[in-house]
């Protein structure tokens, strides 16, 4: 996979989620296999651009290149200079949002509500592309309903803009995430434009990878909820995609091991009371399916100081049984 100069290690993409890609998840990906991993939307407002919430998504020191950074927001010029201030911070990749379906994000007519807006979308790309001298992508859903599906309009508009990747989510702006994703559309934007293409939704299993991969003729995919809890994912799908074998599932200790580490970084970023506070909902998506996690969690959220935390996670994962993690065993437990 191919983007402007800089050449993936694979097609394996992290998905960029509001709350969930800050740094130390993207590090962790990457580590685990993820050939790129793009960061939560910034927004385009320079209001805003001071805030600490701001500051923190636009941090990419330590990161594994390329550094892609994804901008959110309507006006043309206002999303130009956001590019150009994400460059100067060190992006190497614009990603611009016209994927996110929020409603706090779609009443600002930003992210997929964009896709109603086609000469809007044509303006803003257009102008990001002409701001910056790095590469810039696209996300998008298929279109805004089930009877409006505008994808391939939009990818007509990405090219003949100069935009050098298209992510596409197998869902509508209406979907949100009920229902199944499909990938015909994908399929048909692949086969009749030359920008390389992402495919997005519901890959959760290495072999579903290889599926879309092959029934889509995509470029690449992009995984976001399936990682929430599972980083290990990617170098999963990466061993199928190269061997067509299954690769062992981690061992409940070295699940332990990642979460202890994940924690850390978590604290270390955000500092003690904000890293505790977050912690909490990685610590829920690493343990759903293990034994005794519903309960161990309750008491584990009452806990207040970050060393606790690490203390609470090691006697947890100490105390567990030495599980026989079988391929597919966690993804049947998850979808339980």
């Amino acid at each position: 996979m191919q983007i402007g100069p800089h050449r993936l290690k694979n097609q394996l993409i992290v998905a960029p989620m509001a709350g969930v890609t800050d740094r130390p998840f993207r590090q962790l990906c990457k580590r685990l296999g993820a050939g790129m991993a793009v960061s939560e939307m910034v927004t385009s407002r320079p209001d805003l651009r001071g805030s600490q919430k701001s500051a923190r998504r636009a941090d990419h020191a330590g990161e594994l290149e390329p550094i892609s950074v994804q901008i959110v927001g309507t006006d043309p010029v206002m999303m130009a200079e956001a590019a150009r201030h994400n460059v100067a911070q060190g992006a190497q990749i614009v990603d611009i949002n016209m994927g996110c379906p929020a409603k706090k994000v779609c009443n600002v007519m930003a992210g997929s509500a964009l896709l109603k807006d086609e000469p809007l979308v044509g303006r803003i790309l257009e102008a990001v592309v002409m701001a910056v001298d790095v590469p810039v992508t696209l996300k998008i859903r298929t279109g805004w309903d089930p009877y409006n599906r505008n994808a391939l309009a939009i990818a007509g508009i990405a090219e003949r803009a100069g935009i050098r990747a298209l992510a596409i989510h197998g869902r509508t702006r209406a979907c949100a995430f009920s229902g199944s994703a499909e990938y015909d559309t994908i399929a048909e934007v692949k086969s009749r434009t030359r920008v390389p293409v992402i495919a997005n939704g519901d890959i959760t299993t290495p072999e579903q990878a290889a599926r879309v991969l092959h029934y889509t003729g995509a470029d690449a995919i992009m995984i976001g909820r399936a990682a929430q809890g599972r980083p290990w994912i990617f170098r999963e799908i990466a061993h199928y995609l190269a061997t067509g074998q299954r690769l062992a599932p981690p061992s409940t200790a070295q699940i332990g091991a990642l979460l202890s580490e994940h924690l850390q970084a978590l604290h270390a970023f955000y500092g003690d009371v904000m890293g505790v506070r977050i912690a909490r909902k990685h610590v829920g998506w690493y343990t759903k399916a293990l034994p005794g996690a519903p309960v161990w969690r309750s008491r584990f959220n009452l806990i207040e100081t970050s060393q606790s935390q690490l203390a609470e996670v090691k006697r947890y994962f100490e105390e567990l049984p030495a599980l026989d993690l079988q391929p597919g065993a966690i993804e049947e437990e998850l979808a339980a």
